[in-house]
């Protein structure tokens, strides 16, 4: 019996924050519109396996922190035990229930909602399961996932999706990679109680983020007692069952030939993300191309080499934060569906903030110091910085520092980048972010009145 031909106005192939997006600001201007999933469960990596539960996670790292700091406001906590289990529990609860508000959401919205897996017949037409979609509009926003490093033994080590099914709390974990996913799950399993190793392939963390964040980074997370294996690279994994640490990881240093090694019950691969590509066919579309990184080329309206077919999101490649394929896929959905109006609307990928939920909080937003003084010329830049210490550790016997950078360029210095570390940035950086999107000089800084006494005020009255 040959396929069941179905037809739409536009299929989105990628149930997570930007192929949501994009489905239901379709569907609002009466798009007839198929949303496909192929993992069972909506939200996509953000909210199963991302920044909704890390964030929790996060959150119950730092309560933990705060207990240890109340005593030194004379506050008595006699318990600060940690149940592990509990916690994964409640987060796990909670995201169901958020799977299920973006279910209602979409019938809601009058998105068809289609359960399997997609691949391409033609650069109209959709094979899922037993039925052929077709639709003159396709959206690939089917996602990424974690990379696994091909060495011996790789197996024996978690993903960061494997962090969010930890039935238990490991005692000493290593986290191999030190971009912002590796950074901020050390954090959350040192403050949680866990002993920490995080192995990276230079003297650095954080490398593709202006330096004060990357320094400041690892000094404060070596404070906390993380150890850094710097400049290592990892050979593989020997697993000994029965041990009490049964992962022997091995990795060898730059510039050695020397093999160190050791135990741990629990190795996190933290080394990069890959997009979701495979199952989809491509081949069946040759106007399709991938770059270098496997990620689908599409311009700045997001259209791929193929007439009406499109890409954004963590498969498109550029700048994979959640609000960033949101706003792309409203963007797009309006210039396919919402009339004249939306004829040339598009995402602006300049000066996007980020936030990085380490132990401290970091945010940043346009470009590196380094960056700048590429693109401007080095003496058409200037710096400005501070560091000094949050007013929340007046108390405490130790001194976390929060360091913050503005960096501009030009006679009116105009700012091109802003970068922060320390208590409460995260919070800080969104209407930052808003001036620097306007157009913001320092001297629009300086003429906001500080709000005293804020952390934030620093960056009104940097000299």
């Amino acid at each position: 019996m040959p396929p069941v031909s179905r037809l739409f106005d536009f299929i989105v192939i990628g149930g997570g924050s930007g192929g949501l997006a994009c489905a239901r600001r379709a569907a609002s201007y009466g798009a007839k519109v198929a949303l496909i999933e192929g993992s069972g469960r909506l939200g996509g990596t953000c909210v199963n396996v991302g920044c909704v539960p890390k964030k929790v996670m996060f959150n119950g790292a730092s309560i933990m922190e705060a207990i240890e700091d109340a005593k030194h406001y004379g506050i008595s906590v006699e318990s600060r035990s940690f149940d592990w289990g509990a916690l994964k529990t409640a987060r796990d609860a909670y995201v169901k229930r958020l799977n299920g508000i973006y279910e209602n959401n979409v019938i809601k919205d009058n998105v068809e909602y289609v359960d399997g897996m997609a691949s391409f017949v033609s650069s109209t037409e959709v094979k899922v399961n037993d039925a052929v979609l077709k639709a003159s509009h396709i959206l690939i926003a089917s996602g990424g996932h974690p990379v696994i490093p091909k060495v011996e033994g790789a197996e024996y080590g978690i993903s960061s999706d494997g962090f969010f099914e930890l039935e238990k709390q490991p005692k000493r974990v290593a986290v191999v990679g030190s971009g912002y996913i590796g950074i901020e799950i050390a954090g959350i399993f040192k403050a949680l109680g866990s002993d920490v190793t995080v192995f990276t392939r230079t003297p650095h963390i954080l490398r593709h983020h202006d330096s004060i964040i990357g320094d400041t980074m690892m000094g404060e997370m070596e404070r906390m007692g993380i150890r850094f294996e710097h400049n290592s690279s990892v050979r593989g994994i020997k697993k000994h069952d029965g041990a009490e640490f049964p992962l022997e990881l091995r990795w060898a240093t730059a510039g050695s030939d020397t093999e160190h090694s050791g135990h741990y019950d629990c190795v996190l691969w933290a080394v990069g993300r890959a997009p979701n590509t495979a199952p989809l066919n491509l081949a069946a579309v040759p106007g399709i191309r991938l770059n270098k990184t496997g990620h689908i080329v599409a311009d700045e309206y997001q259209n791929t080499g193929e007439s009406g077919v499109y890409s954004l999101g963590d498969v498109f490649g550029k700048s994979e934060l959640t609000p960033v394929a949101i706003a792309a896929g409203r963007r797009l959905a309006d210039r396919l569906f919402g009339g004249p109006r939306f004829a040339d609307s598009k995402l602006d990928y300049v000066n996007i903030p980020t936030v990085i939920f380490g132990h401290p909080t970091a945010g940043t937003v346009g470009l590196t110091e380094d960056q700048a003084r590429k693109e401007y010329g080095a003496d058409n830049v200037k710096v400005y910085q501070t560091r000094f210490t949050n007013m929340y550790n007046a108390l405490t016997p130790y001194k976390p520092p929060t360091a913050m950078k503005l960096v501009v360029t030009g006679p009116e210095e105009k700012v091109v980048g802003l970068h922060l570390i320390g208590r409460g940035c995260d919070e800080i950086l969104q209407g930052f972010g808003v001036a620097i999107k306007m157009g913001a000089t320092k001297r629009d800084f300086d003429n906001c009145v500080a709000i005293h006494p804020t952390s934030a005020e620093e960056i009104v009255t940097m000299r």
